[in-house]
């Protein structure tokens, strides 16, 4: 599936079965593993430890955890053929050594190929979207469900859907 510059939604590269609430994590490693053995559950990504590394070598360059109780930890290999995209909630906030200092909760993983830049920087900037809506934040924080956090992403991207 080759997704067009400027077209596409998260709800384009998030399927249901990549989406876990709770994660077991008590760490940002096992947060990022945990979402990334998703991933490869689910035939999403060709080889686990490539994709595993690729994420935290990116995480070590700088922490993606965003703030507001939010990380969206990213990496760019060969173990993927088109962008991925695992989304957990954790049940108890871990350290992410956050811009903000806060813990985090929820956790956004995008894996993307190393030759497409403009789908990984376009999925950033959509997950950036619903972060900034407080309304967002808020039904993500209290989500018990992966239908419910799916459902919410969704609804973000399609407003008039919902």
């Amino acid at each position: 599936m080759a997704l067009e510059f400027g077209a596409m939604q998260l709800i384009d590269i998030l399927e249901l079965s990549c989406v876990k609430v709770p994660l077991a994590a008590t760490d940002k490693p096992q947060a990022i593993t945990e979402l990334v053995k998703l991933l490869d559950r689910n035939g999403k990504i060709n080889d686990f430890q490539t994709a595993s590394q690729a994420v935290m070598d990116r995480e070590a360059i700088r922490s993606t955890g965003v703030g507001q109780g939010f990380a969206i930890p990213h990496g760019k290999t060969s173990a993927v053929d088109n962008i991925v995209m695992a989304v957990g909630k954790l049940r108890d906030p871990i350290d992410f050594d956050s811009i903000d200092s806060r813990p985090v909760s929820i956790i956004v993983l995008l894996v993307s190929p190393v030759h497409q830049t403009g789908p990984h920087i376009q999925a950033l900037a959509r997950v950036s979207r619903i972060m900034t809506s407080s309304q967002a934040r808020q039904k993500l924080q209290d989500c018990t469900s992966p239908e419910q956090l799916y459902k919410i992403i969704a609804d973000h991207e399609n407003p008039a859907d919902s």
